[in-house]
């Protein structure tokens, strides 16, 4: 089968289009023919090899030291059952599924094999392969990361990196949830933010949210790159502060907020279930999630895809495709 490969750490021209061999599904497992993945900042971290700082080597032990241990990228997958195990019950051939891979990766590719109870669901009917790809990695961490932080109707919330792969979800899912949603993201995402339901809508690049005065019930980073000694200061008494991603210095301020001032902070690892997915599912078939897909690429041009994920000018989630024919 065709797949995207990368056989040594980075830049993005290390991607390969090469044959490997078609995975067989084990008796609990399910052979999908994959018709669209993402190319997300994650992967281009593993690609390149790049961590936030302190954990590279941390990074590198679990990807492989030398060399990648898993040389086909790609956490999120769209397709269709192909076969499945003797043991399967939950699928059959020919259903239409969307899918997480978390760590173990592979979407790069024209099959996957996933287990029956893993991160896999029935497909939004109203969506295409290549909008349910972009759902997966970016909605089931904002849910993660809102439902930890207790998020209960009425709420403000503050969403910094709104119009990023998970931003975007968490702008429409903290809305979904009954806040009062304030995304803050560069001037040229403002209109998008503003579409995906955020109330009030902050460019940082003009305006520091820390200085207007407010407080917020949640201020969800996505991306890590607010200020913790200053954030914290437009946070509610009592109120939950989130962090997605984070380096060690930021962890270390975390632990610290956290044990000695006695802030919630709430981070942690994604659960990936396929209950989520199928509640994200419902929630997109009655109009309330939305997936945003900015660009669609080949899969041939994954590297092209990269590039332009790194350049951070991206609105909403890159998108790969593998089978043309089958996008719809």
């Amino acid at each position: 089968m065709k797949a995207v490969v990368y056989e040594k750490y980075g830049p993005p021209e290390v991607l390969q289009t090469k044959e490997i061999p078609k995975p067989t599904p084990r008796d609990d497992e399910v052979l999908i023919k994959i018709f669209a993945s993402t190319a997300t900042l994650y992967d281009c971290w593993m690609r390149s090899s790049t961590a936030p700082p302190g954990f590279w080597l941390i990074s590198r032990l679990s990807s492989g030291l030398t060399k990648p241990k898993q040389p086909v990228l790609g956490t999120d997958l769209a397709g269709e059952i192909e076969a499945v195990g003797q043991n399967v019950n939950r699928f059959k051939p020919g259903d239409q599924v969307y899918g997480f891979l978390g760590e173990g990766m592979g979407g790069y590719a024209e099959y996957r094999c996933m287990p029956e109870n893993g991160a896999v669901s029935i497909k939004p009917e109203n969506m295409s392969f290549a909008e349910a790809a972009a759902v997966p990695q970016g909605a089931l961490t904002a849910l993660y990361f809102l439902r930890k932080a207790d998020i209960q109707d009425g709420t403000k919330a503050l969403i910094f990196g709104a119009s990023g792969g998970v931003g975007m979800y968490a702008v429409q899912l903290a809305r979904h949830f009954g806040c009062e949603v304030t995304g803050v993201c560069s001037t040229a995402k403002m209109d998008l933010v503003r579409l995906l339901g955020a109330e009030h809508v902050i460019d940082y690049t003009r305006e520091d949210f820390t200085q207007n005065g407010e407080t917020y019930g949640i201020i969800f980073d996505t991306v890590g790159k607010t200020r913790i000694p200053r954030t914290r200061r437009s946070l509610a008494k009592d109120g939950s502060y989130v962090f997605a991603t984070f380096g060690l210095p930021k962890l270390l301020q975390m632990v610290w907020l956290s044990k000695i001032n006695r802030v919630n902070v709430v981070f942690g690892l994604l659960e990936e279930s396929s209950e989520n997915l199928d509640y994200l599912r419902e929630l997109a078939e009655t109009g309330e999630l939305k997936a945003v897909v900015d660009r669609t690429y080949p899969l041939e041009q994954a590297a092209e895809a990269h590039r332009y994920v790194e350049s951070g000018n991206k609105k909403g989630v890159v998108v790969l495709s593998v089978g043309q024919d089958e996008m719809s």
